[in-house]
């Protein structure tokens, strides 16, 4: 449908671009957005800008963070001699709510997936490489990767690379379905997977 203005259009364009977000929607939004008082509207847009601005990857597991390392790494209660492999933000926010997670993560930023173009020089495969050559010996690499073949491949691919260090390798058991992502699984069922996980042999 043709808009009468503009701006609005522009508007519903970008709010369009989010996933998720259709054009019925995204014109429901920024209707919503003008109905504003102006103070409040710029509130919201100020703190999308400082967000963009302000938010970078942790130095370390490249979780969010506004400093230099995330809140999780920095926390000395944390085990670092745990680290929990996950393919993005959204599941290491899923494996805290559990609350009973205590070590610490490496996002690797995606999965290794030929057909969408992504090799392992696009996720963060080396950073945890390097970073576990320095651990001790007795530390746990957990892989908590989504059970598709994405997945299966990108916990492969690790695998060999770590191969050759004297770490503990294991993954989160089968109750998460195969095919699903992590964000998605119910508390009761990612909670019974990161307990029960398993030793991986690839």
């Amino acid at each position: 449908m043709e808009l009468p203005s503009k701006l609005v259009e522009a508007a519903v364009d970008q709010i369009a671009s989010l996933p998720g977000i259709g054009r019925r929607t995204a014109l429901r939004l920024a209707l919503h957005l003008l109905r504003r008082d102006p103070e409040r509207v710029e509130a919201f847009a100020r703190s999308l800008t400082a967000m963009r601005e302000g938010v970078r990857g942790c130095s370390r597991c490249h979780n969010l963070c506004e400093g230099g390392l995330c809140a999780i790494c920095e926390d000395p209660a944390r085990d670092v001699n745990q680290v929990c492999v996950v393919e993005d933000v959204r599941d290491l926010l899923a494996i805290e709510s559990l609350r009973t997670y205590r070590g610490t993560y490496h996002v690797l930023g995606g999965v290794i997936s030929p057909m969408d173009g992504v090799g392992p020089a696009d996720l963060y495969v080396q950073d945890l490489v390097d970073r576990m050559r320095s651990a001790p010996t007795d530390s746990e690499v957990i892989f908590a990767l989504p059970t598709t073949m994405e997945g299966e491949t990108t916990a492969f691919y690790l695998y060999r690379k770590l191969g050759d260090l004297a770490l503990r390798i294991t993954a989160i058991s089968r109750g998460v379905a195969v095919g699903d992502d992590l964000q998605h699984a119910d508390e009761a069922t990612l909670a019974q997977s990161l307990k029960t996980r398993v030793p991986y042999h690839g």
